[in-house]
Formats: structure tokens, C-alpha cells, sequence
């Protein structure tokens, strides 16, 4: 498998708020634009999110090794129902093999036998490539991460976990355990999924993904969170780049981050990070620097 893209297509929105023939074109938009790494879930409104991305390889047929798929499973994490998952996994990618499995969720049952021996199994079976963590903390990761090197298991190689300016599921001290373990971090959701963009200073807007998935409302509806959102505002206004641009800029250049999702409803979505990829000012990452208290 090769090296995943610095900007990663994130597939949430496929068969959930874009259409097949929507999702058809952002794929074969950011597979024209060195885009390889396609991230989705079974969990994506019930696997419809993976489907369109198996109809999207049949048809399109990308060179071996041009497209990392990944894709996440739900827990519980045991036996019968890991199995289950990935061969429904398998089934609706028209793959034969997973290039990258998440456990897309912490769940107390990733340190029983079941879990953690049973993806050693299947990665030997062939039918997954690598493995990964979704939404851990930092002791959580050491905690499983110990139960498979203990005992010679198949080990975690990614974890993907929620980063921007006004929420960050990374630490420091988790950074540097992914260092020491060889584990790359991707990240996601880089404007807050519509928060850094101010879309929501009048409240709840129907449709949109605050309104769709009401857990981001607890996530982003907070003091802290607004009070970040109030001086990126300002960052804004002092400098005259909008604040998508400021956000996607700052997530995509932070230090340690292998790849990032960007995900959306059209191209534009892919065009603005790619833009915001190219943009780098000392002075104004500093200043976005001291918003989140992270130090580049």
C-alpha cells in the first residue's frame, strides 16, 4: 500500500447529503487531482457510503495501488460480528481485500481476546492490509497497543482522529506515542464540519450537518469552543482571508499529521483545500497558532 495523499477524500457525505452521481464526480475529481487516500465507514448512513465507492471502483477501475480504500467498523468488536462486518465491508467495496480497517470507535470490548486476535487473524487471512484506530485516546491506543505487541499481534499502523482549530482529539503526549509505535495520524473534520466557517452564528441551520448528526451540537456548542471560534473571526477580519481558508490552511500544514480528510457536498469543497494547502504566512499561523494554544 502506498503512502497515503496529504489530503485525504473524506466520504461521509455519500448517499447521505450528495447523490451517486455527486459523489461520482468528487471522486473522479480528486482521483484526477493526486488524491489516493478515500476514507469511508460502514457506519456512513448504513453503508451507503461504501457502496457508491465500490460502484465508483467498478466502473472507474484505478490502477492497483493508485486508490487507498479505508473504511471503519462498529462495535461491539467481537468474533462473530467483526467478521460479519467485513465481509459486508468487502461485499458492498466489490474489493477483495480492505487497504485499511479502523475500529471506528473506542469500545471496552477492543481489550477482550476477540478483538484484537481475531484482526490479527483476518490481516493474515488477506483480507485486510492494515489496520487502524478511530477515535481513541492516548490511553486507550497504549492499552491495546501493549496487548498486541505482547503478544506478537498484528499492530495498529493509523489512528484518525478529529483536529482544527476549535477541537483537537490530539495531545501532544498522543502524538508522540504514535511516534514511538510508527503509527500515522490522519485527521479529520478541519473546519469544525461548517463551525469554522461561521456557519452556525445564527443558530441551527436545517439540513446541514449540525442538524443531521445533532452529536457535533455537544462537541462545538461550548464556551471554549466559541470563544476560539470569536478570535479566528478576528484573524479574519485583520488579515481579509476568509476563515475556511485560515482553518484548512492551519490543519493542513500542522506538523506529525500524515494525511487530512476533506470532505463536502461538490469539488469546491477539494478546490478550497487545495488552495489552502498552497498558503502558508508565518506571522498569521502564529497568531492562528496562539488561538489554539498548539505550538508548530
Amino acid at each position: 500500500m502506498y503512502p497515503p495523499s496529504e489530503i485525504g477524500l473524506g466520504c461521509v457525505t455519500f448517499g447521505r447529503e450528495i447523490d451517486k452521481i455527486q459523489s461520482f464526480a468528487m471522486m473522479d475529481y480528486a482521483l484526477e487531482h493526486g488524491v489516493s487516500l478515500f476514507d469511508t465507514a460502514s457506519a456512513y448512513h448504513n453503508g451507503a457510503s461504501e457502496t457508491i465507492v465500490g460502484e465508483w471502483l467498478a466502473s472507474r477501475r484505478p490502477i492497483n495501488g493508485q486508490i487507498i480504500v479505508a473504511t471503519k467498523i462498529g462495535s461491539p468488536y467481537v468474533f462473530d460480528r467483526i467478521n460479519e462486518s467485513i465481509d459486508q465491508s468487502l461485499k458492498r467495496l466489490r474489493v477483495d481485500r480492505i487497504d485499511l480497517l479502523y475500529l471506528h470507535s473506542w469500545d471496552d470490548s477492543v481489550l477482550t481476546q476477540d478483538t484484537l486476535f481475531t484482526l490479527d487473524r483476518i490481516v493474515k487471512q488477506g483480507k485486510i492490509h492494515k489496520i487502524g484506530a478511530s477515535n481513541f485516546s492516548e490511553d486507550q491506543l497504549r492499552d491495546a497497543l501493549a496487548i498486541q505487541q505482547y503478544n506478537g499481534l498484528s499492530s495498529f499502523e493509523y489512528v484518525q482522529n478529529n483536529h482544527n482549530i476549535a477541537v483537537s482529539d490530539l495531545s501532544k503526549e498522543f502524538m508522540q506515542l504514535c511516534q514511538n509505535n510508527n503509527i500515522d495520524i490522519i485527521t479529520y473534520s478541519p473546519l469544525g464540519a461548517g463551525f469554522l466557517t461561521g456557519k452556525y452564528d445564527s443558530g441551527l441551520v436545517t439540513g446541514s450537518r449540525f442538524d443531521i448528526i445533532p452529536g457535533h451540537q455537544k462537541i462545538y456548542f461550548n464556551e471554549q469552543a466559541f470563544r476560539k471560534l470569536e478570535m479566528l473571526k478576528e484573524i479574519s477580519r485583520s488579515t481579509g482571508h476568509n476563515m475556511a481558508h485560515l482553518s484548512l490552511a492551519w490543519a493542513l500544514h500542522q506538523p506529525g499529521i500524515k494525511s487530512v480528510l476533506i470532505g463536502g457536498r461538490n469539488i469546491t469543497h477539494l478546490e478550497q483545500a487545495f488552495a489552502a494547502k498552497q498558503f502558508y504566512d508565518q506571522e498569521i499561523f502564529a497568531d492562528l497558532n496562539r488561538v489554539t494554544r498548539w505550538i508548530l
